[in-house]
């Protein structure tokens, strides 16, 4: 039976059926849908704009096409790997990404190695095409978190606060209401995707872009993830906010430490 999601304080309800449609009897769900138009049009952005900041067109396509079923695979695996006594009596069910299960994590660290290769052996600047290429990573985890309200998933705690969002709790057999954290993450990485994009025209050494994503991502994943009732552990330890605050330090030196670099190379000189 599919469960209506809504929202009480703000009098919205919705029906989605997390299937879309079928083809010769294999279902099309929404989630897959959702994560292939978060790359799609993160593409299309990418390829259009990257004549304006000296990026070849086909290094970016290039790339896309390799890092986007890498860092799928990625992303699932990473999370497969923190949830394998789920998994581990049911290998067939590794694949079944449509039930959900997708760590943002294992997808970023995937691209920036694949990434970090293709430049190598490109002879690209590393640092300039992650400048470039990173607000559009932010604008598919927008885009890509609506797949998690779909599948009524990614969501936080019980609360009472006006935009609580009411989903069917298995567990409780009841409708809980809950913090819906999917959107927090859509709307703070579509806010973070516009501030770079007017960021990258004004920084003033390469890296800088990259660095103030993994400063600011990091810093509103850590409170987010804190919220969740889906994280992934490492004993007590929640993985995704150790990492968010990993992010956030190292993104954070990194920015005002390059910001100093060069302000004492242009002063020395």
């Amino acid at each position: 039976m599919i469960q209506p999601i809504t929202f009480p304080g703000l009098g919205v309800s919705f029906t989605i059926n997390p299937i879309a449609f079928s083809i010769l009897g294999i279902s099309i769900h929404w989630y897959g849908i959702i994560i292939a138009t978060s790359f799609a049009l993160a593409f299309l952005l990418a390829n259009k704009d990257s004549k304006t900041f000296g990026i070849n067109q086909n290094d970016v396509t290039d790339l896309l096409i390799v890092v986007a079923p890498l860092a799928i695979i990625g992303a699932r695996l990473y999370y497969v790997a923190f949830e394998w006594s789920n998994y581990k009596n049911n290998l067939l069910e590794v694949i079944n990404i449509h039930h959900g299960g997708l760590a943002i994590y294992g997808g970023i660290l995937t691209a920036v190695a694949v990434a970090f290769v293709f430049t190598k052996k490109r002879k690209i600047n590393v640092l300039n095409l992650f400048d470039f290429l990173i607000p559009y990573v932010a604008l598919a985890q927008s885009i890509g978190r609506w797949g998690n309200f779909v599948n009524q998933e990614a969501h936080g705690t019980e609360t009472n606060l006006p935009w609580r969002m009411g989903i069917f709790d298995p567990s409780k057999m009841q409708i809980v209401l809950v913090h819906p954290t999917f959107l927090y993450e859509s709307l703070w990485n579509l806010g973070l995707f516009f501030l770079l994009l007017w960021f990258r025209k004004k920084k003033k050494i390469d890296g800088e872009v990259f660095v103030l994503y993994l400063a600011l991502y990091g810093f509103a994943r850590f409170f987010i993830e804190g919220l969740r009732t889906d994280s992934l552990f490492i004993g007590t330890f929640r993985v995704s906010q150790m990492l968010a605050g990993l992010f956030f330090i190292t993104g954070i030196t990194l920015f005002f430490v390059r910001r100093y670099k060069l302000k004492t190379k242009l002063y020395d000189n």
